[in-house]
């Protein structure tokens, strides 16, 4: 526990008989890093995306009918929301003490309810039902009115909650604004104020945006270098331009995809400190952001970029879009889909400058980055059967016995992309780009040795899920993609 609650001045000791005064809790924001309304809404919009149109007429007849509707029609598994351990750790000690636990929140009783089931901690729950929303003054009225005036504790942690702490004995903040403590110490007497263990907000929205995952935007580059055209100014600005554009719409993407995964990233290892999963940014926060970031995109694409480059960006949108909401459950085709999402970037990449697509540069990548796309599945199964977890993957269409064929077909898809640039090398379009079109051979081999060793290590279990990112951290990827970039300069350039 931190030093700052070890020791509660004036608190009472167990067997004194002060101790019957009620510790009132609240729960969004004090007890969980999230909000249940914005949780239900969120998993409400996500599963039934065509209803959503529903919750403004439902918010138009008043904000407790919005919640008694998406608590009767959504179930948040109360088990996977994130909790503020250390605000629990101290309420379990307060009631082995002898504490009566209530827990008073706006929420809706029946998601009130489950929390309080899940915990085992609550001697009695109040909560809003169909004739008022339990939020500031409504709460305080009914606490003094259950338990009288400053015959209970309260611990909260918003400005709202200061009517509340007004009418309690003893308050208790959960927060990291010292503007709000001394708020509180100005109505009450503040007993201890606990952390609120988040990550900082502005820090939260750079973690969402994801930009270590822009590197993929990359690709984008693949016709430029391809055409030769590097020293052309207009091309390599416009090029530019794209992977702006292409980095705002991957990081709405990301933070869409993040709020539709939500539930499902916080059963996982390592996405469950995602910002949205760990409770760091709040959902609504999400849905603002998001569409921000998207006709940010577009508006650049569209002043900046030919129409051609906006379609293939409506169509990668399109794509990822479904691919959040449904694809990436289906098997096979959610795979397919990751494959072509990384094809598009280099469609897009010959839309912004003008140049024809080459067959065997969209065929590599297909075959390459499906490769890719096994192997996060693999990975994914392999972590799985290695946690002697049965049935499908949470939010996938995999079960564990997919492992061989994942296996299979990945490395299948690997090697077939090395003999499409085999192949490269026999066309007669390449010996009028390259001096040396022979040497391009030499990429072949260091294709082979890179696919095998992912797959291998894969194999091992010790592939992050996100292949992209393994490579990012790995130093033989990286010197593996100077050598392939080598040869290809080689071959350019020896006559």
């Amino acid at each position: 526990m931190d030093a700052d609650l070890a020791a509660l001045p004036g608190e009472p000791s167990a067997g004194t008989g002060a101790l019957i005064v009620a510790l009132v809790v609240d729960l969004d924001g004090t007890l969980i890093q999230t909000d249940l309304l914005f949780e239900a809404a969120n998993l409400f919009v996500t599963r039934r995306p065509l209803e959503a149109p529903r919750l403004a007429g439902w918010l138009a007849q008043g904000k407790q009918h919005l919640k008694s509707k998406l608590a009767a029609a959504i179930t948040v598994d109360a088990a996977s929301l994130p909790y503020k351990e250390h605000v629990i750790a101290w309420l379990r000690e307060q009631r082995a003490s002898g504490r009566r636990l209530v827990l008073a929140t706006a929420s809706h009783r029946s998601l009130a309810e489950s929390v309080a089931a899940h915990l085992g901690l609550f001697d009695e729950v109040l909560a809003t039902d169909g004739e008022f929303n339990l939020r500031g003054r409504h709460k305080r009225d009914l606490l003094v009115r259950r338990f009288g005036e400053k015959q209970f504790d309260y611990v909260g942690d918003h400005a709202i909650d200061l009517e509340v702490w007004r009418s309690s004995r003893h308050a208790y903040v959960v927060t990291r604004s010292s503007s709000l403590v001394s708020r509180v110490r100005e109505v009450a007497d503040v007993r201890a104020v606990f952390p609120d263990g988040g990550t900082p907000f502005a820090r939260a929205v750079v973690r969402a945006l994801r930009p270590h995952q822009w590197v993929k935007n990359l690709l984008i580059l693949v016709p430029l270098l391809a055409a030769h055209r590097y020293w052309d100014f207009e091309s390599v600005v416009a090029v530019f331009m794209g992977l702006v554009v292409f980095g705002l719409t991957a990081s709405s993407v990301y933070v869409l995809n993040d709020l539709v995964d939500v539930m499902d990233d916080r059963q996982h290892v390592r996405k469950r400190t995602r910002p949205f999963a760990a409770g760091d940014l709040g959902l609504h926060v999400g849905w603002m952001l998001w569409p921000a970031l998207l006709v940010a995109a577009f508006a650049v694409a569209v002043l900046t970029l030919p129409t051609k480059f906006v379609g293939v960006l409506s169509a990668y949108f399109v794509l990822t879009f479904a691919y959040s909401l449904r694809l990436k459950r289906v098997p096979i085709i959610d795979v397919l889909t990751l494959a072509s999402l990384y094809t598009i970037r280099i469609i897009a990449g010959a839309a912004a400058i003008g140049v024809p697509l080459s067959f065997w540069l969209l065929s590599f990548s297909m075959f390459f980055f499906l490769s890719l796309a096994f192997v996060k599945r693999f990975s994914e199964l392999y972590d799985m059967r290695a946690s002697g977890k049965s049935g499908r993957i949470r939010g996938r269409g995999y079960v564990k016995e997919d492992l061989e064929v994942v296996s299979a077909q990945g490395t299948a898809s690997g090697y077939i992309s090395v003999l499409v640039l085999a192949l490269y090398i026999q066309d007669s379009h390449t010996a009028e780009l390259y001096s040396r079109p022979q040497l391009i051979w030499l990429a072949c081999p260091i294709l082979l040795y890179w696919i095998s060793r992912a797959w291998l290590i894969a194999h091992r279990g010790d592939m992050h899920d996100d292949p992209v990112v393994f490579a990012l951290r790995d130093r033989i990827s990286w010197a593996i993609g100077a050598g392939v970039i080598g040869v290809f300069a080689l071959a350019r350039t020896l006559s």
